[in-house]
């Protein structure tokens, strides 16, 4: 019988009858009221309340879970869903005073109603964990909201086919920039012990969001110090920007970085990577030409060889490039 067990076991847990998907999870938010703040310390303690997170699938390689909420922000007025990862470092007793940096991943496509990135087949928290392990990047806690309101890419007949928001505020839209930059970002500052400056907190994404993560940290480098932008778009081009030109440069990274640069300041760090054979290239090889490395626009940029526009692709290549650790020598490491 005992066998039999061993042998029952893995099937069982295939089909879910001992998983704990959809079971509370806290990250120590102290029961919804917050924690004491130690004066004079870098690390932020859980704000509260606590959000209610469920776990949504753990890491194969390494049992940590990754988990859920439904948020409404306080700011952009949005509801949306934001997954959520910490390391394992996270719940080690000798980092339980220290805030840690985070990391907000934003995906490709739609964006909605699930963020890619939440999936463990992509495998960026089973990365991140062992790049950590390595040295080669810090314990990332990773925030993984939806990008856009709506998912117009199904239907080609829809008249929305296509639609996307720029990760921005668009005039009589849905406050999707305001979402990305301060919403998550309390949400998250809420619920995990953090970092208070800037200089733990930083974007990564691929595609469009990697154009909306590029353009989020040129836009606030006052809270963002970093990004890891894979296979960007470098100007936002929505249709819903019609009429709406000054916003439109407001949110256009080439204007953003032009004017950080001749302000002098916050530094930022902008890795980017782009395959060999993607349309976006010639356009992303323009912009570090002009910006890149310029005062205080610092960049790193990374060619994959035979690369296509793959967030499977993207992944190992941040390591490959030696674009995590660039970004993680530049940010703060966990912090009392």
């Amino acid at each position: 019988m005992a066998l039999l067990g061993a042998i029952a076991y893995p099937v069982l847990d295939y089909f879910e009858v001992f998983s704990d998907k959809g079971e509370a999870i806290s990250f120590g938010a102290n029961d919804g009221k917050g924690g004491p703040q130690k004066e004079g310390s870098k690390a932020l303690m859980p704000l509260g309340p606590d959000a209610g997170f469920k776990i949504s699938g753990t890491v194969p390689e390494n049992g940590t879970k990754i988990a859920v909420t439904t948020y409404t922000g306080k700011k952009s007025g949005f509801t949306g869903k934001v997954w959520v990862w910490a390391p394992k470092q996270y719940d080690d007793p000798a980092y339980k005073d220290k805030g840690f940096p985070v990391l907000i991943a934003l995906p490709g496509g739609a964006g909605f109603p699930n963020n890619y990135w939440m999936g463990t087949d992509l495998k960026l928290q089973s990365s991140v964990q062992k790049w950590s392990e390595e040295g080669k990047s810090l314990p990332f806690i990773i925030a993984m909201p939806v990008l856009n309101p709506e998912n117009h890419d199904k239907d080609p007949h829809d008249p929305k086919a296509g639609l996307y928001w720029d990760g921005s505020d668009i005039p009589g839209q849905p406050k999707m920039g305001t979402w990305l930059t301060e919403d998550v970002p309390q949400l998250i500052k809420e619920n995990f012990r953090t970092i208070k400056s800037r200089d733990g907190w930083a974007f990564m994404g691929s595609s469009t969001g990697g154009t909306a993560g590029l353009k989020a940290v040129l836009q606030k480098p006052d809270k963002f110090k970093a990004v890891i932008a894979s296979g960007p778009d470098i100007v936002p081009d929505s249709r819903l920007w019609k009429g709406h030109e000054k916003e439109q440069a407001d949110n256009n990274s080439k204007v953003l970085a032009k004017r950080l640069i001749a302000k002098g300041g916050p530094e930022v760090y902008l890795a980017l990577q782009v395959g060999a054979k993607e349309p976006v290239k010639p356009p992303i090889d323009a912009f570090v030409a002009k910006y890149g490395n310029k005062g205080p626009v610092k960049s790193k940029y990374y060619v994959i060889q035979n690369g296509e526009h793959n967030a499977k692709t993207y992944v190992p290549n941040m390591e490959t490039g030696g674009l995590i650790q660039w970004i993680s020598e530049h940010m703060q490491k966990p912090v009392g």
